[in-house]
C-alpha cells in the first residue's frame, strides 16, 4: 500500500518535472542521409532506410574507426573554460567550437595526477553539474564539464533546446553522438598534455549513452560512472516521458524495432562486448538508476546490469527511490553527489 502511493506520488513529481518546458517541437521525420557524408563508413544503397541499416552495420563492425578522430591542434584556456575545434565539421559554426569548463584540484586535497571529465544531461543550461564539479574538484581531482554538441554555447541561433542532438532526424542524432564522443576524447588529449595520467569519466542520461561509448574505445579512461543507463538509444526516446515529441515525429514512418536498427550504432548495447574486453582491474565502473523512472525506464537499466554481470565486469550499483527528473531534486541529488564523489575518491 505504502509502496504503490509512494509510487505514484513520483510518478506525479516527475510529470510536474517534464511538463515545466513549453519549448519542445515537434520536428519531422528524416533520414538525414545528408549528415552520413562525412563518415568514415558509406553506403552506395538506394533505398534511404537500407543505407542506413548498412552504415550502421559497418560502423559497429568497425567501430574504432567509426569513433577516431584526428587529435585537435588548438587548445587553449580562457578564463577557466578549455575551447578546441571539434574534429567533427558541422553545418553550424557555433557547434564547432567545444567549450569545457576546468575545475582544477584543490591545491590542499591534490590527489596526483587526476582528473574527469564530466557528461552532462541532455539539455543541460550551464550551471547544472557545476556543483558537483567544485565537489569533485575540492576532493583532489581535476574536471572538466564539458559542453555537449548543441547546447548552451554550441547552440545554433534557431534553437532553444538541444533539439539537434536528439531528435527524428536519424542521421543527425548518430552525427551528434559521434561529435560527443570524438570531443570527450579530445578533452583527454588536453588532460594528458597537462600531465593527468589517472583518467575517468561522469555521465548523466545522455552523457551517460556518451560516457559508455567513449570508455568502450578509449583505453585510457579507467574509473566510469554512468548515472542513468540504457541499452538502446531508440527504446529511451519511444518510451520516454522526456521525449514523447520526439515520437510524434517518427511514430508512423517507423516503428520501434526499425528505429532500433536505424539508431544501432549509437547504442550501447552493441559495446558491451568491447567495454568487458578490458582487463576488469583497469576499468571500474559505478551504475546509477532510479526505480521510478519515466524516461529510462528500470527494466532497460536492468537489462544493462544484466549484461555487465554476464561479462564480470568490476562495478558498483546503486538504485535510487526515484525518477529521473527527480533525481536532479533534493535530497536525492545530495544522495547521488555523496556516491559518486565517494566512488571517485576510492578508485581514482
Amino acid at each position: 500500500m505504502v509502496k504503490a502511493w509512494y509510487g505514484r506520488r513520483m510518478h506525479a513529481w516527475e510529470m510536474d518535472l517534464a511538463t515545466r518546458s513549453t519549448d519542445r517541437v515537434v520536428r519531422p521525420f528524416d533520414w538525414g542521409l545528408d549528415w552520413t557524408a562525412g563518415w568514415p563508413v558509406q553506403s552506395d544503397a538506394p533505398d534511404p532506410e537500407t543505407r542506413i541499416r548498412e552504415l550502421n552495420r559497418r560502423a559497429i563492425a568497425s567501430s574504432a574507426d567509426f569513433f577516431a578522430y584526428t587529435a585537435p591542434s588548438d587548445f587553449r584556456i580562457e578564463n577557466s573554460w578549455l575551447r578546441f575545434t571539434s574534429s567533427v565539421d558541422t553545418p553550424y559554426v557555433e557547434n564547432n567550437t567545444v567549450h569545457a569548463r576546468y575545475f582544477p584540484a584543490s591545491k590542499r586535497f591534490k590527489r596526483g595526477p587526476k582528473a574527469v571529465v564530466v557528461l552532462p544531461h541532455w539539455n543541460a543550461s550551464p550551471q547544472q553539474h557545476v556543483a558537483l564539479c567544485e565537489a569533485i574538484a575540492k576532493l583532489g581531482i581535476s574536471t572538466l564539464r564539458i559542453s555537449l554538441p548543441y547546447h548552451d554555447r554550441r547552440m545554433p541561433a534557431e534553437l532553444t533546446r538541444a533539439d539537434y542532438a536528439v531528435s527524428a532526424n536519424i542521421g543527425r542524432t548518430i552525427d551528434a553522438t559521434r561529435q560527443a564522443v570524438i570531443d570527450v576524447r579530445s578533452c583527454y588529449d588536453w588532460l594528458q598534455q597537462r600531465g593527468y595520467t589517472d583518467l575517468g569519466i561522469v555521465g548523466t542520461s545522455l552523457g551517460s549513452c556518451y560516457a559508455f561509448l567513449a570508455t568502450a574505445h578509449d583505453p585510457r579512461i579507467r574509473v566510469n560512472v554512468f548515472n542513468h543507463c540504457s541499452t538502446y538509444v531508440a527504446d529511451v526516446v519511444w518510451t520516454g516521458l522526456s521525449t514523447r515529441h520526439i515520437r510524434q515525429g517518427i511514430e508512423g514512418r517507423i516503428d520501434l524495432e526499425r528505429l532500433r536498427r536505424a539508431w544501432d550504432c549509437i547504442s550501447p548495447v552493441h559495446y558491451m562486448e568491447r567495454f568487458a574486453s578490458f582487463d576488469p582491474m583497469h576499468k571500474r565502473s559505478f551504475f546509477l538508476y532510479a526505480s521510478y523512472d519515466t524516461t529510462f525506464l528500470p527494466e532497460f537499466s536492468r537489462q544493462v546490469l544484466d549484461d555487465v554481470r554476464q561479462r564480470g565486469v568490476d562495478h558498483k550499483l546503486v538504485v535510487m527511490p526515484c525518477g529521473h527528473y527527480t533525481l536532479g531534486e533534493a535530497p536525492f541529488k545530495f544522495v547521488a553527489g555523496y556516491q559518486i564523489c565517494s566512488f571517485l575518491k576510492r578508485n581514482l
